[in-house]
């Protein structure tokens, strides 16, 4: 049985990575980007390049969408509207989920199919099956395509309303830069003290591996709505990160991240919460800051 043709469009490192990856595995590839340029590499290994982007969505029923956003997305698409019409576009940019949703309908009011999709890996991730994508929209229509999808990554479907895939992208990503930038944080005050990077690695990794348990710990609590203090207490939490602002102030560093962290703890003790558990302040990120 031959192998599904694909189209990709967006040829920055995530794109070139993915269209490399269909040609690894024997699909035939069209790919096109505004800078002509960049799929020179890709059409020496056999990727046919598209003149025009209507030419691109011509070629082949299923297109895979590599873009900044869904403004690029629309920047390109709309004036080549009309040949959306048959096409399954998987939109694999990063955007809001609304914006996801208002985009399915878009392309379905064209004549297309959309589906969504939150790739959890660099570029470097992608050909390999323990990688994994969150995708979203029609079931039939990601069933059509899942065997040519999981040339890229592994797939986790996440069901029909096409705003999921991109919900749980942002959701991961909300993790991962606030952890990240924590990291740097801690970074910026052990090297104030003549402590590398390198020199702090074990203890930041032994810190980042205990994580899992403590997840696993407080996600039933969480659901239940149990924010007990028997394990710990939103006060002692105000005084920790007291002492961070101050570790932090008395090293000459930016206080801005543990500041910000303390006000969000000072206001979970305003609310009553103090003999609670941290995760009290659940409660406090469903309110709007006044």
């Amino acid at each position: 049985m031959s192998k599904q043709a694909v189209t990709v469009i967006g040829l920055g490192p995530m794109g070139q990575a993915m269209a490399n990856a269909f040609l690894d595995n024997g699909h035939r590839v069209t790919v096109w980007n505004r800078t002509a340029s960049k799929a020179d590499e890709l059409v020496v290994r056999g990727a046919v390049r598209a003149a025009t982007i209507n030419e691109a969505l011509a070629a082949n029923e299923l297109v895979v969408l590599s873009l900044t956003d869904y403004d690029a997305m629309y920047a390109l698409l709309e004036p080549a509207a009309a040949a959306l019409s048959g096409r399954v576009l998987v939109n694999l940019s990063s955007d809001t989920p609304a914006r996801a949703r208002e985009a399915a309908t878009w392309v379905a009011g064209h004549g297309g199919r959309h589906l969504t999709g939150g790739v959890q890996v660099p570029p470097s991730g992608i050909g390999k099956p323990e990688s994994s994508t969150f995708y979203s929209g029609p079931e039939e229509v990601f069933d059509a395509h899942r065997d040519t999808l999981e040339v890229l990554t592994g797939t986790d479907y996440r069901g029909a309303d096409p705003g999921l895939a991109a919900l749980y992208y942002q959701l991961q990503m909300d993790m991962f830069w606030t952890t990240m930038l924590s990291y740097l944080h801690a970074l910026a005050v052990a090297d104030a003290h003549g402590i590398s990077a390198e020199e702090f690695l074990p203890y930041a990794t032994s810190t980042m591996s205990s994580i899992p348990g403590f997840l696993a710990f407080y996600a039933p609590r969480i659901d239940a709505g149990r924010h007990s203090g028997d394990v710990d207490r939103l006060a002692m939490g105000v005084a920790s990160v007291d002492h961070i602002v101050h570790t932090t102030a008395d090293a000459g560093i930016d206080v801005a991240l543990p500041t910000a962290i303390l006000e969000v703890f000072q206001r979970g003790v305003a609310a009553g919460h103090a003999d609670d558990s941290f995760t009290s302040l659940i409660e406090i990120f469903k309110k709007t800051a006044v």
